[in-house]
């Protein structure tokens, strides 16, 4: 290996960590800002410094060498602690200062819970700006939180992820509605669903919203050897409510999420005979922006929000 030099740079660092995480020149380029033959001179020092091509063409773009995937650890862990050591320590002065938080949600959270986090947010910090992000399959959450390209996710999980810092929010019961003119709402008289006729209606649910998360409502049914009748999948849960409104169709979900609903499009809501954990919404963070101030702040506004609907 060739000798490291005295002052090793830590940008030079961060390029080899992004290099190795990205495995694309031009991504970590656009990332960084910076013009890509930059990026590539980089390489091509990190390849002196190490004596290895850490990075080489392969069947799909480049891939890491066996010793580029252990230098990746290392280098993440390098700067993270590089971040604590100068982390600042003063606190967060909302009025004035204009940051840029990055917060991911499904679109099946409660509809008017991430409007107020945006009023509030608005409200004391008006100089800093907010990003919504969605989630699905395809989104690495956990791998954004870890590069700083997202602050917070909110969302619920039966089992949230361990190894990150997490704050319960709210609960929200189970229940499941239909619309109030529907053959079935109409021929019963009672709020109360057989186990029968809840698994035999048709029924309208999310598509896999993250990776490797089966959805509260199948899982729970699953480990009760229960299956229920699903005639549609989507990924538009903010449109399910209004699928109800022109079909046969059950939707079964939180009961404060579909209260917004009931009035404006006639649906009614029945007690499922089936004992249904809440559903319950976290706040999910990283260790790297676990002692930030901004970010502290971030997490009590939006524990707040959550305080307040409850209230209602």
């Amino acid at each position: 290996m060739a000798q490291l030099p005295n002052h090793l740079d830590l940008h030079l660092i961060r390029i080899l960590y992004l290099l190795l995480s990205e495995k694309n020149v031009s991504r970590v380029a656009l990332k960084l800002n910076q013009p890509q033959p930059s990026i590539s001179a980089s390489l091509r020092k990190l390849r002196e410094l190490t004596g290895d091509q850490l990075l080489v063409r392969g069947g799909r773009g480049m891939v890491p060498t066996p010793h580029g995937e252990t230098l990746l650890k290392p280098a993440k862990r390098i700067l993270d602690e590089t971040e604590l050591l100068f982390e600042r320590k003063v606190p967060f002065v909302a009025q004035q200062e204009s940051k840029t938080f990055h917060i991911a949600a499904p679109d099946s959270l409660h509809v008017q819970f991430l409007p107020s986090v945006v009023e509030r947010l608005r409200r004391e910090s008006p100089k800093s700006r907010i990003v919504i992000h969605g989630l699905g399959a395809e989104v690495d959450y956990v791998r954004h939180l870890s590069d700083g390209d997202l602050d917070l996710v909110i969302a619920n999980w039966d089992e949230p992820p361990q190894h990150l810092h997490l704050s319960k929010l709210f609960e929200d019961p189970i229940v499941c509605a239909m619309r109030a003119d529907s053959p079935y709402a109409k021929r019963t008289g009672t709020d109360d669903m057989t186990l029968e006729d809840y698994l035999s209606l048709p029924h309208v649910a999310p598509s896999q919203l993250l990776s490797g998360y089966h959805g509260v409502i199948d899982a729970h049914l699953e480990r009760q050897h229960l299956r229920r009748n699903v005639v549609v999948e989507s990924a538009y849960f903010g449109l399910m409510p209004h699928m109800l409104a022109q079909s046969d169709m059950v939707l079964t979900t939180g009961k404060q999420y579909l209260s917004f609903y009931e009035k404006s499009l006639q649906l009614k809501t029945f007690s499922i005979p089936i004992k249904f954990p809440p559903l319950r919404f976290y706040q999910l963070w990283h260790e790297r922006v676990h002692h930030s101030p901004e970010h502290r702040w971030l997490r009590e506004q939006i524990a707040q929000a959550a305080k307040s609907l409850m209230s209602k």
